[in-house]
């Protein structure tokens, strides 16, 4: 018999803007909420929920579905083929709530398309790049998480199939490719912070290709920055400065001090993994004297909005850190963490500042403050770079101080939230 389509579950779904794809994360989110193990549904599950081809979902899928739409199952369009009557409500699995509020990351708007010959305009344009500011803002507040990653990644797809369904003046083609690029970039800005480095370099592949078709020198100079980023971390300090150098000769710089800015302090950053301290400060000297000149109420992409006297001091911090001046550090920190209170949006650059913060002073002795600067962290927060840095103050805090009642505090402490460093022998 043939199976009769889902239009209840596929309402719900245009209702909240929802593709397959972006259903399947939402629900395996659930999923590992309810049972602490990652969720297996994928876009093919949606799609088989959709044609009727399972009319019943498993059990814990049906819970996970309550719980993420807040609506009994009938009301999704959902029951089962040889209902039992000896459970009443068995159709109303889960505790109903009303509608959860989905992240930007998440929330994947899917284009609707007007048939092949549609016209792709300025409009489709403007939709997706409010997409862009919504990854961004994602990623500015919850770090390299999976989610952005893969609400990214959703979003390249779908600039590129509007490449494909319709046609569209030069200007509109090159800006799709363009967004596409931001957002593969966002993609693998997200991948990078996790760690997740084999998916990164996917996704760097993708940023450039997409970058260099859009003939967009923002676009590409995104995609050749975070490519740096992606080789430091990999410990190619030589490909990374030669990134962050195709960066800096991009047209855009000229045009615009404070990406000029932006790339010094990168290739700062790269200077100083190098150790090659004279370089990297001669760096942020230049960073410092174009953001002087830079005006900073010009219209730009929002992936660089971050960048201000905080952000580069953030980098300057980072640098410093690195090169081991802790005294230089800890003043930076300090500044750009109160410019950073200005800016309570950009919360995972104000993380790295306060660990950034209390390494400094814990090299130079202050056990007690640092373990109190650390602690202002929440540990929620202890997640990708963030939370391999918090790790990493802890094992030198033991390394420095082991008998220290403030190491003893912070370690227990630190433990108890999931961190644990294995103590050195000898």
């Amino acid at each position: 018999m043939a199976s009769t389509r889902n239009q209840a579950l596929a309402d719900w779904m245009t209702e909240h803007i929802l593709t397959a794809g972006a259903v399947a994360a939402l629900v395996n989110a659930q999923l590992s909420a309810l049972t602490g193990r990652p969720g297996t549904a994928t876009d093919r599950t949606i799609r088989r929920w959709l044609s009727g081809e399972v009319t019943w979902p498993q059990a814990n899928q049906r819970m996970a579905l309550a719980r993420l739409t807040g609506l009994p199952l009938h009301t999704l369009g959902f029951a089962p083929r040889h209902p039992r009557p000896d459970i009443p409500g068995a159709e109303r699995t889960g505790a109903p709530r009303r509608g959860m509020p989905l992240s930007p990351a998440q929330d994947v708007a899917a284009p609707v398309f007007r048939g092949p010959s549609a016209r792709v305009g300025h409009s489709d344009v403007a939709r997706l790049a409010t997409k862009l500011t919504e990854v961004v803002d994602s990623d500015h507040r919850y770090g390299g998480t999976e989610a952005v990653e893969n609400g990214a990644a959703a979003l390249v797809r779908q600039a590129l199939d509007l490449q494909q369904r319709g046609t569209m003046s030069t200007r509109v083609r090159n800006d799709l490719y363009a967004l596409a690029a931001a957002f593969a970039a966002s993609a693998l800005h997200a991948a990078t912070d996790g760690h997740r480095f084999p998916a990164a370099q996917e996704h760097l592949h993708q940023a450039v290709t997409l970058a260099g078709l859009s003939t967009d020198s923002a676009a590409q100079y995104l995609a050749w920055g975070l490519a740096g980023g992606l080789y430091r971390q990999l410990g190619r300090h030589t490909d990374a400065l030669a990134a962050a150098d195709v960066s800096r000769s991009l047209s855009i710089n000229r045009r615009d001090a404070l990406f000029a800015s932006l790339a010094f302090m990168q290739t700062a950053v790269h200077r100083g993994g190098m150790r090659d301290e004279a370089a990297a400060l001669r760096s942020i000297g230049r960073a410092q004297d174009a953001l002087g000149r830079a005006d900073l109420a010009l219209p730009r992409p929002p992936w660089i909005r971050f960048y201000d006297q905080a952000g580069l001091d953030l980098f300057a911090v980072t640098t410093l850190v690195t090169l081991e001046r802790w005294p230089d550090a800890e003043a930076r920190a300090h500044h750009a963490l109160a410019l950073l209170r200005h800016r309570p949006a950009l919360a995972r650059n104000r993380h790295r500042g306060v660990v950034h913060l209390a390494r400094a002073q814990l090299e130079q002795g202050a056990l007690e403050p640092a373990a109190i600067t650390i602690a202002t962290i929440p540990s929620d927060a202890w997640h990708g770079r963030t939370g391999r840095l918090v790790t990493a103050f802890t094992a030198r805090m033991r390394t420095l101080a082991p008998d220290a009642p403030e190491t003893g505090t912070w370690t227990a402490y630190a433990r108890h939230h999931g961190i644990t460093v294995k103590r050195k022998d000898g």
